[in-house]
């Protein structure tokens, strides 16, 4: 991204700006192979099992997932992770989107500089091919990045911890780890529409 811009995006009638989180859960209906996924994301606490910043134009996006650090684009504004599965080695379906920077008090200034910056970080690490991390409990190297991380990592240098509000519980060594459900709950976010129309509603934070 060049210049002093950040994009404006919508997914399943979600509204994301360049730097907001896309929240999924693995599987996707009514597929062999995606519901292979949504068993693997059992092995993930909580609801939520994978993250992706958007960055934009239009529905590009960057993740940590089995091939590094990523960016790819989403055609369109439903999400459908089907036709990019040979890309992305991933089947997912979106539960919601997270806005790290909502109620922060920040002025429109700092917004934009903290979007532009985590935007940087993440074409970066594109850019470098930075490998998946498989050592989740090392959440401070930069060197590799799992999903969750790569999304801590980006906000981190910001004075915006998503990992504080952390809700998975367990011992101190599991709690080392930066999961998608921690950074989907220290966050504001909205819920993609439940079946019928009938939208979910904001979340507050924490």
């Amino acid at each position: 991204m060049t210049g002093a811009m950040s994009y404006q995006h919508r997914f399943n009638g979600l509204t994301l700006r360049t730097g907001d989180i896309l929240c999924t859960r693995n599987g996707v209906p009514g597929s062999l192979f995606g519901e292979l996924w949504r068993l693997l994301g059992r092995l993930v606490p909580g609801e939520i099992d994978h993250c992706a910043i958007y960055i934009g134009p239009g529905g590009r996006c960057v993740e940590s997932g089995a091939r590094g650090v990523i960016a790819f684009t989403m055609p369109g504004t439903v999400w459908e992770a089907g036709p990019l599965g040979d890309e992305r080695l991933l089947l997912d379906e979106l539960v919601g989107v997270a806005y790290p920077l909502a109620r922060r008090g920040l002025s429109d200034v700092e917004e934009q500089r903290v979007r532009e910056a985590v935007a940087a970080f993440c074409l970066d690490h594109v850019q470098q091919r930075t490998p998946y991390n498989p050592n989740f409990f090392n959440a401070d190297t930069d060197g590799a990045l799992y999903c969750s991380q790569l999304v801590y990592k980006a906000y981190l240098p910001h004075g915006i911890d998503l990992n504080s509000g952390a809700r998975v519980t367990g011992d101190s060594l599991a709690r080392r780890i930066v999961f998608p459900e921690d950074i989907w709950h220290t966050c504001a976010g909205r819920r993609v529409a439940l079946k019928g129309g009938r939208m979910a509603g904001d979340r507050a934070l924490p």
